[in-house]
Parts: C-alpha cells; structure tokens; sequence
C-alpha cells in the first residue's frame, strides 16, 4: 500500500476518522450537548461515504444528449440532501430536548440527571449508596 493508495482513497479515511471522533465523542461525553455534537459529527461522516460512493471519475449529469456518455448516478446526493434536512430536524429537537432537561434538572450532565432521578425514586439510601461505591 503506497502513499498513491492512501490519498486515492482519502475521503474513505475522513469518513473512518469523522465515524470514530463522533462514536468516541458520544460515548464519552457526559454533557448531552456534546453528545449531540458528537452525533452530527457522526452522521456527517456517513453524508461524506455516500457521496464519496456516489462519485464517478469522468461521468456527467444523466441528461440524455444522444451521444455515449459516463453518467454519475443522482439518487446517492439527493438521499444526503434529505439526509441532511433530517439531520437538522433531529438536532433541533435534541436541543430542545437539552432545554427541557435543563429546566427541570438544572444540570445537562448525564451523571447528575441520574442522581436526581435515583434521589426521587429511591430517596437518600440510593444517594447514601452511590457515595459509598
């Protein structure tokens, strides 16, 4: 595998660094904006493999001239642009999920939220508990 072999294929190795920043972002990350963050860089990685599939060298636009032409297949970018208008509805609603948290936690921390949900369901011997572990 030679230096030609890994830039050809340099957008495949984004779309494996971008997949894995956003998974490690998620899963490690106890602040619920950063997670969501974390999700859109994921799914910015998969927007970038379906275009990086969905190019052909050489090929044009699939509008019929009558002469023998390469085209490119349109149906991969019009599925991230819908992919891409998805992704915005869903992170608007992420975030206003975080707002509601907010307000009836006052923390968008994940280990805190737990706390407070334990504290009311289980009263002070959960709260007792988790400050001996």
């Amino acid at each position: 595998m030679g230096v030609d072999d890994i830039l050809g294929l340099f957008n495949y190795w984004m779309v494996i660094v971008l997949m894995m920043i956003g998974l490690y972002t998620v899963v490690s990350r106890g602040n619920l904006v950063k997670k969501i963050v974390g999700l859109n860089i994921f799914q910015t990685s998969v927007f970038l493999l379906y275009i990086s599939m969905g190019k052909v060298t050489g090929g044009t636009a699939p509008i019929l001239t009558g002469k023998p032409e390469v085209y490119s297949n349109p149906l991969p970018h019009v599925l991230i642009l819908t992919a891409i208008v998805v992704g915005v509805a869903t992170t608007a609603l992420g975030l206003a999920l975080v707002v509601r948290i907010k307000n009836a936690y006052d923390t968008i921390e994940e280990d805190e939220i737990q706390a407070a949900d334990d504290e009311k369901e289980f009263g002070d011997a959960a709260a007792a508990e988790d400050g001996r572990r």
